[in-house]
């Protein structure tokens, strides 16, 4: 049954512009909650449409093209414009849509980008010292390109106009976040119950990068190392422990992590514990003195601090906001003496 309105509210228009090979999945993921959204809060919330430069079907990568798709003038009245990408991006950003994209930016239009679409915007300028998000398999090669782009690995990334997210099931975290702000949680949480997703994860949730993909293949030592602190989460072992196991001084393994993560070891172990541990929390019901134990904490005080310092509330917060089908906000905390 559809929530009846309290009070009647302005319309959004997003429009989803689709470059040559992009991304299907991450497209629909982020046009149903939309829909959705609409069909439980009882109103015409949200309109969107699809475009294309000259108003011809793209195929996507799996060779399907959506109808109706119209020429990108027309979505100029859109509230956002998001730009949608998948395979093979570098081919499909022409001189003509960065011309198309830098018009917009002059105009001050709002923009987002969907899957590798964040390259389009980049390569326009227009994602110049913004904090963006990117498909993880092109972030270290926007890294390198785009220097003044502050890549960003969440899930997406919202700073001032500019709406990014990885690919994937990420657009539906994002519009989940976007309906919350517009209709309130009560509607994002009915919204993600009809799609069977189990949590609203916010843009605080990092997209998962394949430590393989992080460091290559190649760096057996470094995946090993990494592979032994997952198999010993709730006993972690000391790095001197790691060292003997891996046939490897602590000297070489603090190396490694420095070369190829940008951290030392004990740091990468501790964010690790804490990512099991708020799985444990949106995922269970085990008490939070069950989950110190299972994550290897010495105390539920100091799981409550490292928590905190991580994520920027304490897992009693976390849980009580599961509870209520809200997000935790920073805001609702005491201040700290």
């Amino acid at each position: 049954m559809p929530l009846k309105p309290a009070v009647q509210i302005r319309k959004s228009r997003f429009a989803f512009l689709t470059l040559p090979q992009y991304s299907l999945i991450a497209v629909a993921n982020a046009v149903e909650p939309l829909r959705m959204a609409n069909t439980v809060s009882g109103q015409l919330a949200y309109e969107w449409l699809i475009a294309s430069l000259d108003g011809q079907p793209v195929p996507a990568s799996n060779g399907i093209a959506l109808s109706p798709t119209v020429p990108l003038e027309q979505a100029s009245r859109a509230d956002i414009i998001f730009v949608c990408g998948g395979i093979d991006v570098r081919e499909a950003v022409s001189p003509a849509l960065i011309a198309a994209l830098r018009r917009l930016g002059e105009q001050s239009m709002a923009l987002g980008a969907l899957c590798t679409g964040g390259y389009a915007l980049a390569r326009a300028g227009l994602l110049d010292r913004y904090r963006a998000t990117i498909h993880w398999e092109n972030q270290s090669a926007l890294r390198e390109e785009f220097p003044r782009v502050i890549i960003s690995d969440q899930l997406f990334t919202i700073d001032r106009n500019r709406y990014t997210c990885s690919g994937g099931v990420a657009p539906l975290d994002l519009m989940l976040n976007l309906i919350d702000s517009k209709l309130g949680s009560r509607i994002a949480q009915r919204v993600s119950e009809q799609f069977i997703v189990e949590r609203i994860r916010s843009d605080r949730d990092r997209q998962y990068v394949p430590l393989r993909a992080q460091v290559g293949v190649s760096h057996h030592s470094l995946i090993r190392v990494a592979e032994l602190m997952e198999a010993h989460i709730e006993r972690p072992l000391s790095l001197e422990s790691i060292a003997r196991e891996t046939a490897m001084s602590r000297r070489q393994i603090e190396r490694l992590f420095k070369r190829h993560l940008n951290c030392v070891p004990k740091r990468y172990y501790l964010e690790m514990r804490l990512k099991r541990a708020r799985e444990l929390l949106l995922q269970t019901a085990m008490p939070i003195m069950d989950i110190t134990t299972a994550c290897g904490f010495q105390s539920p005080p100091h799981f409550s601090k490292c928590y905190r310092k991580q994520f920027g509330y304490p897992p009693s917060v976390e849980r009580q906001a599961r509870a209520k089908g809200t997000l935790p906000t920073r805001e609702a905390l005491p201040v700290a003496p």
